[in-house]
């Protein structure tokens, strides 16, 4: 029987590795310590992967015993995993995924994995580029792939490479493949937004090919034709008109400043009035610097200011009740305000549910000292069996979600403080600038 690591030996080795710094390596041995420490890193992954696909397993028959059905076993185990991986509810299905593929159907991909030959990414995309395979065509995949994989230094095929690889095989195994990935990829068109550095963002679109091109030449298109009728080249560049006439288009504006649609920025009356430079909070966004937001209140065309009060010590938004079973109103509001990302620990998706951690039914109040911003996905993760949630109120004002997952394993995270440091001496007034 193979040695079975126990946890306390797992926190030896980890000890160890905190304190590895290259100090005293030749330049040549330091080398061979990165490559050693990345094969190291690929050996654990495979480990995670081995160790996530025999809690299913275990899972699965201990639900089975109990007469869970089969399409409800395992449910919320993606969540356990992302908490102990300390990543995303989302990345956390995704790793149990990429789990059960590998240890299941790609066994030269795992052995790729364990050796140090394969990253752990490459590994993923390889498993996402089979995903709408067979059991047997993956298989078939694999084995195709496992001169290559064997081979010590993958012939230096980069992560791209690889996936069109596995892509390519599996066109030709099963042809009709394609028509369904292409098919349930439009399923999952979608727009989001991320940040970006110095208070931009990131507005994308996935859109089937067609769409996406037609969009893009309209948007080329347009700066084109603005230059070609005289527009100073050097005041704009065609990336330049190409952005301000999507703003334009999707707007209705004639122009693409001041936007007419509502945004939230959360500033202390300081920045707002006396030219502080504590940044403000833009929901949605994320912190923004002081100028940036004093410039989104002074251009836009219409801005109204909300009072909010914050704990003198904590800076925690000041508690309102309500005896209305759902939250919402000016509650709702708050709860979102206080609660922009999902409140589940390493979740930064946008909070969407205001949820009674204690609920209704065991006698939790629909009140500020028991409500959490939580995305619709975790919202429903915590209504599984096996699942608790509470507020923990602390002496400072601020609250705490202690979430435990069926395991037992306790969870912690704390909501970000509204922008401004607390004042010792009287609650602070806080402005929210509704922008327009």
């Amino acid at each position: 029987m193979p040695y079975q690591p126990s946890p306390e030996d797992l926190r030896t080795w980890l000890a160890h590795l905190r304190d590895l710094g290259g100090a005293g390596l030749s330049e040549a041995e330091a080398i061979d310590e990165l490559r050693l420490l990345e094969e190291l890193k690929s050996a654990a992954s495979a480990a995670q992967a081995r160790v996530t696909e025999h809690l299913y397993a275990d899972r699965s028959r201990r639900e089975a015993a109990e007469g869970v059905p089969a399409a409800k076993r395992c449910a919320g185990l993606g969540a356990e995993v992302a908490l102990a991986r300390r990543v995303s509810p989302h990345q956390g299905n995704s790793v149990l995924g990429v789990a059960l593929a590998l240890t299941r159907e790609m066994p030269a991909t795992l052995a790729a994995l364990s050796a140090g030959r394969l990253s752990e990414w490459a590994a993923a995309v390889v498993v996402r580029e089979t995903a709408v395979l067979t059991a047997e065509h993956r298989l078939e995949v694999d084995r195709q792939l496992a001169p290559r994989l064997a081979d010590p230094d993958c012939s230096g095929w980069g992560v791209r490479r690889l996936g069109n690889e596995a892509r390519r095989i599996g066109y030709r195994l099963d042809p009709g493949a394609a028509v369904r990935r292409t098919r349930k990829a439009a399923n999952d068109r979608r727009v989001s937004l991320r940040p970006a550095p110095d208070a931009m963002t990131y507005l994308t679109a996935l859109l089937p090919v067609a769409q996406g091109v037609a969009c893009y030449a309209a948007l080329a298109r347009e700066a084109d034709s603005t230059r070609a009728l005289g527009e100073e080249v050097r005041v704009r560049g065609r990336g330049q008109i190409m952005a301000d006439t999507l703003v334009e288009r999707i707007t209705g504006q004639s122009i693409a400043s001041g936007p007419p649609v509502e945004v939230e920025l959360v500033m202390t009356d300081r920045t707002l009035l006396e030219g502080h430079n504590e940044p403000a909070h833009l929901v949605g966004y994320g912190t923004i610097p002081a100028p940036i937001g004093r410039e989104l209140v002074r251009d836009a065309e219409e801005a109204w200011v909300r009072r909010l009060f914050t704990h003198p010590e904590s800076g925690s938004l000041v508690a309102i009740d309500s005896k209305r079973r759902r939250f919402g109103g000016q509650l709702r509001h708050q709860i979102v305000l206080t609660d922009d990302t999902c409140a589940t620990p390493w979740c930064d998706a946008p909070a969407r549910h205001a949820d009674h951690p204690t609920p209704v039914a065991e006698g939790g109040k629909t009140s500020l000292d028991n409500a959490a911003g939580l995305c619709e996905a975790c919202n429903c993760t915590k209504e599984l069996p096996g699942w608790t949630a509470t507020i923990l109120p602390r002496s400072d004002g601020s609250k705490v979600l202690d979430l435990t997952s069926p395991t037992g394993h306790r969870h912690r995270s704390r909501a970000p403080d509204p922008p401004g440091a607390p004042d010792p001496l009287e609650q602070r007034l806080r402005a929210l600038v509704g922008v327009a």
